[in-house]
């Protein structure tokens, strides 16, 4: 007799079977032109077999993980990706970022892309304000963007996006807003600074499968609260990462996307009514936050 990880007695027979099967699947690539999409094809066949295998998985729950697959195909349109959702959740958006953006001396660490990122964002001068009019507490961010060698990145090209404080980006309400997002380029130093809003935590949209999902698992659909960059410039690697907010309470009880990097927790500190803003901005009675980034970005090494 033999046994699977779960403790589960085969004879040798059914072991065989079972292997056979893989193997037949897994010639039926051996053809494949393309090098690359034949080691990916017989590697997830390998990976899959495992998992049925290994689990004893039974025919109800294949056909339940069909029918999940399926709800998330017929939610997912040109405005919702529950596919990418359903790959955050399982930390794959995440892992494969890892996976792609290498470490590379001191260069700022990668993180997921999320759904909500919308091509040729308004550009806005050095000191504009990305809200757009989007509630929240404004906050002053500012940061250097520079190589791994320490020099300045002139003309790095900056995109910013973020949730206003209800936890809606614009593109989820149904008046084609444009709100919390820009585009803005450093100077001859690498110096950028905007206006922004301070982040909050918020739930990713979880009415659909991957929220049942979550909530079978008792598992939290909140991400921590955070701001969204990507940044670029030639010659060196595309950045597409976040800052996160240092007192931020969901730090502690997890982010559901596990895009969360240490290096990336920043302090917002906030400034009473009053309080003088580095650009001259009068915010009266309001209060106000302000934030340092400073990015580095490794070479292009593709």
């Amino acid at each position: 007799m033999t046994e699977t990880t779960t403790g589960t007695d085969l004879s040798a027979e059914q072991a065989r079977r079972e292997t056979e099967l893989t193997d037949r699947v897994l010639a039926s690539f051996e053809h494949t032109p393309d090098p690359r999409l034949k080691e990916l094809m017989q590697s997830l066949t390998k990976h899959v077999h495992a998992f049925v295998r290994e689990t004893r998985l039974t025919e109800a729950e294949w056909n339940t993980a069909i029918e999940f697959l399926t709800a998330v195909g017929h939610i997912t349109d040109e405005k919702r990706q529950e596919f990418i959702l359903l790959s955050d959740v399982l930390g794959a958006s995440m892992q494969t970022i890892l996976v792609n953006n290498p470490a590379a001396g001191a260069a700022t660490e990668a993180t997921v892309f999320g759904p909500f990122f919308v091509e040729d964002a308004p550009q806005i001068p050095l000191g504009g304000d990305i809200a757009g009019g989007a509630p929240g507490q404004p906050c002053w961010v500012e940061g250097t963007v520079v190589d791994t060698d320490g020099a300045p990145v002139p003309g790095a090209r900056i995109e910013v996006w973020e949730a206003d404080e209800d936890g809606f980006y614009d593109v989820q309400y149904d008046d084609d807003r444009v709100a919390g997002r820009a585009h803005l380029l450093t100077d001859q130093d690498g110096g950028f600074r905007f206006w922004g809003l301070t982040p909050t935590p918020y739930p990713i949209p979880h009415d659909g499968p991957v929220g049942a999902m979550l909530a079978a698992t008792n598992r939290s659909p909140v991400r921590a609260a955070h701001l969204h960059f990507m940044v670029t410039a030639p010659g060196l690697r595309t950045l597409v990462t976040h800052i996160f907010v240092e007192d931020d309470p969901q730090l502690a009880i997890g982010d559901s996307v596990f895009g969360v990097q240490d290096s990336l927790i920043k302090r917002f500190d906030t400034q009473p009514p009053g309080t003088p803003t580095p650009d001259g901005r009068e915010l009266g009675d309001r209060e106000w936050a302000r934030t340092r980034f400073d990015i580095v970005l490794a070479p292009d090494t593709a």
